[in-house]
């Protein structure tokens, strides 16, 4: 009797939602040190998925909720570490993709330097920044590609390639948001700026009146270097008020700055009352009156570095029957108002727990192909609780359908990271770019070696 053969399971990757496990062929942990030649293996590894006729995907902190660095039965490499060298004349930086943004941060901070634009939380990677074509809330900035100087990417040929605005131009505007799709993004130059002591001021408002206060301060006050909104959650008076909060420089600069930091005093007691959010709609007021009333007076100065450095982690939830889902919407500020009365028709009726709102200024991007903004948008990150269960996923699926049906009517975008719940006709109407998009990435990669599941749900 022949012997049976051993069985070896396959790898399993997921992502920040939990909800996507995905079995792949190879998964490669590869982390980038300057003596390394990490494009070397990287090229290895593209050449070899090609060769088997599997996709390859590369990425750093795995968050996106959409399995966009999941290649479904393939390669996939998880890059961290790298290099970064400032060219202090030029005010610049040169990052390996690999590198979180808490490492920039820790490596500009001594020098007095701080990124111009990032993810708001610094877990996540440079290159996964760029191929999302993340935002921040710096003012006044367009999404990050907005300050990305160039990029070298290793395409599905192996090839190194460079490209900027002047340089491999299309590939630039493609790789931009292109959630690497054309190829794997391995350095990166980015503008800095001078890290500064900056003060904040509250301002409580009717959500009537946020968007002009909002583009206000943003585009008429030059002072104001960093800038953000919350609405109210709670689910019996939903956004029935606004928090407008501007950051200014600081009257008084210390010399020297005092170093990051990547918590505050009360850190931990946020994050309960954060938490605590779930199933208790109390909570969601003592929250807001902690925002909206106790934080104006106990708020001092904070350096714009720490004021960035802040980790997702740090509202981390530890219940494992539980997730937490972001959706995110680019309105027209012309139509903040109709975008309120949206939320209010939509997100009472479903289970999820709606936890928090930011709102952000983001400014037009003329480049990348997929973009979010093509003009000026205001943008509301949303978090929800799901439960982990076949409800859940449905409610959260009803749900979102129907604010990007809405946000549509009102000539808006959602954000394509997350959950993959949108329909295909809804992803072709709001990105009317998508089908030049996807004839792109049939020329520059005819055997379709860069693949992950965002391309198989919109765009296969």
């Amino acid at each position: 009797m022949p012997a049976r053969a051993e069985f070896a399971p396959r790898p399993v990757i997921n992502d920040a939602s939990r909800l996507n496990p995905t079995s792949v062929a190879r998964h490669i942990a590869l982390k980038a040190a300057p003596t390394d030649d990490v494009v070397g293996r990287i090229r290895q590894e593209i050449a070899a998925a090609a060769a088997e006729g599997r996709p390859f995907a590369i990425g750093t902190a795995r968050h996106s909720m959409g399995g966009q660095s999941i290649p479904r039965d393939g390669v996939a490499i998880t890059l961290t570490g790298g290099h970064i060298e400032l060219d202090k004349a030029a005010m610049t930086y040169r990052v390996g993709a690999g590198m979180r943004w808490f490492e920039v941060i820790r490596a500009l901070d001594p020098q007095g330097f701080s990124p111009a634009v990032m993810q708001s939380n610094s877990d996540f990677g440079v290159g996964s920044t760029f191929c999302v074509n993340s935002h921040g809330w710096p003012t006044r900035y367009g999404p990050f590609g907005a300050t990305v100087r160039s990029v070298k990417i290793v395409m599905a040929d192996g090839q190194l390639v460079e490209c900027s605005r002047s340089k491999n131009a299309e590939l630039f505007a493609l790789a931009m948001g292109g959630y690497g799709l054309f190829g794997a993004i391995v350095e990166a130059e980015l503008d800095m700026v001078p890290n500064v002591s900056l003060e904040p001021t509250y301002v409580r408002m009717d959500p009537s009146r946020f968007a002009d206060a909002f583009l206000k301060a943003v585009e008429t006050d030059p002072a104001v270097k960093m800038a953000y909104g919350r609405l109210s959650v709670a689910r019996e008076a939903l956004f029935d008020e606004a928090l407008l909060i501007t950051y200014r420089p600081a009257a008084t600069q210390p010399s020297p700055l005092p170093a990051v930091v990547d918590h505050g005093a009360l850190t931990g007691f946020s994050r309960n009352v954060y938490r605590l959010q779930t199933g208790h709609e109390w909570a969601k007021d003592f929250r807001w009156f902690m925002e909206a009333s106790i934080s104006p007076t106990i708020a001092g100065a904070a350096t714009r570095n720490t004021l960035m450095v802040e980790p997702v982690v740090n509202l981390a939830s530890g219940d494992r029957t539980r997730t937490d889902i972001l959706h995110e919407y680019f309105v027209p500020p012309d139509r903040f108002k109709d975008f309120v009365d949206l939320c209010r028709a939509v997100i009472p009726k479903a289970k999820a727990e709606f936890l928090n709102v930011t709102l952000r200024y983001v400014d037009a991007d003329a480049t990348a192909v997929l973009a979010y903004a093509p003009q000026k948008r205001i943008a509301a990150v949303m978090s929800f609780s799901q439960e982990i269960s076949p409800e859940g996923e449905v409610d959260m699926m009803t749900m979102t359908e129907a604010l990007i049906e809405g946000i549509k009517g009102l000539g808006g975008a959602f954000y394509l990271p997350y959950r993959l719940h949108a329909r295909r006709d809804q992803v072709r109407s709001i990105y009317p770019r998508s089908e030049e998009f996807v004839a792109a990435k049939r020329k520059l990669d005819p055997q379709l070696v860069f693949r992950n599941t965002m391309w198989d749900a919109y765009f296969a």
